[in-house]
């Protein structure tokens, strides 16, 4: 019992000295008037006992909000890491090895199978790895926290919808420190808007139904905007005169019109053909790295995670593994 309690102090002293920290209280208090809000938003009391009944801070979890890779790691390394020839030639298998299910899931939700697989690899190495923080207490140890407690509040308060709703087992529900779940890495508010039933078993499976998997991640995909026409983006030559401040996520130009501005594929052919096709150029490792013309799909993915890295490495990815 004392050792439980010298965690708890070490936990909550941690959480209270970082910077940020918007509570003004301990954690035992915090999450009374945290379990308070979420009845009277209409959690159930036993889904509230079942779920945070016991939990504490997570230090660990802190700790790496800290040094997330995509601010820790340079973009090349991030590439290097994120892709690999072992993981292409997983991937490759898998196209092989699932051809038949998602095909159906891509006639149904017209998202081609390439970037279901390349979500699916860099997600959770093809299910193998997602996790094993206890859910409730990595989102309570954020949402505590000051960083991001507003995001995390709501996502912790999705997360008690899901079990309210009979859709996951609190004891189950184990994922990243960052409370992503299952082997698409869904937050809760993702699971909510598109976890998938599509093996029809009653209930949307991230963990263990490839089916329910593969839809989901077609069905966030398809909902935030997906072209099942169009690719992601390709690799561009700047010419020397292009203007800097028109290099943005934010700012769209037809194919027509960077064509004209001098802007060429990175082997100096022209650009594709549509030049109606709106798009963008991403540097992702700043002015002395790549640039990438990118089109909706890429915005599409930013959606899933707002990083350029992440972004770009789906698409090598999914250019990598081919297959349609």
């Amino acid at each position: 019992m004392r050792a439980t309690l010298l965690r708890l102090a070490l936990a909550t002293a941690v959480l209270a000295s970082a910077p940020g920290h918007a509570a003004d209280v301990d954690f035992s208090t915090w999450l009374k008037q945290f379990r308070t809000e979420a009845a009277e938003r209409g959690i159930r009391a036993d889904t509230l006992d079942r779920a945070l009944a016991g939990i504490q801070p997570i230090p660990r979890v802190i700790e790496l909000d800290r040094r997330q890779p995509e601010t820790t790691l340079t973009f090349d390394q991030y590439i290097e890491r994120v892709i690999n020839d072992r993981r292409v030639d997983t991937g490759r298998q898998m196209l092989v090895t699932h051809k038949e299910l998602l095909d159906k899931v891509s006639t149904r939700f017209r998202v081609q199978p390439r970037f279901i697989v390349a979500l699916w690899a860099i997600e959770t190495d093809f299910g193998r790895i997602t996790g094993d923080f206890p859910i409730f207490a990595a989102l309570a140890t954020l949402a505590y926290d000051g960083r991001r407690s507003a995001f995390f509040r709501g996502e912790l308060l999705n997360a008690l919808r899901m079990v309210d709703r009979g859709l996951a087992d609190p004891q189950r529900m184990r994922g990243s420190w960052a409370g992503a779940m299952g082997q698409s890495q869904f937050m809760p508010s993702s699971f909510l808007s598109y976890a998938i039933d599509y093996d029809g078993d009653g209930k949307p499976d991230l963990w263990g139904s490839l089916p329910d998997v593969f839809a989901s991640i077609a069905n966030y995909l398809s909902k935030s905007g997906w072209q099942g026409g169009e690719t992601w983006g390709r690799e561009v030559r700047l010419p020397p005169s292009v203007d800097r401040d028109q290099l943005d996520i934010k700012i769209d130009k037809t194919i027509a019109e960077w064509t004209a501005l001098g802007v060429r594929r990175a082997d100096g052919s022209e650009l594709p053909g549509r030049g109606e096709l709106m798009a963008s150029i991403v540097q992702p490792a700043g002015a002395r790295g790549p640039s990438y013309l990118v089109y909706a799909n890429y915005k599409t993915i930013m959606r899933w995670n707002r990083s350029l890295y992440f972004a770009t490495a789906v698409g090598q990815l999914a250019d990598r593994l081919g297959g349609g």
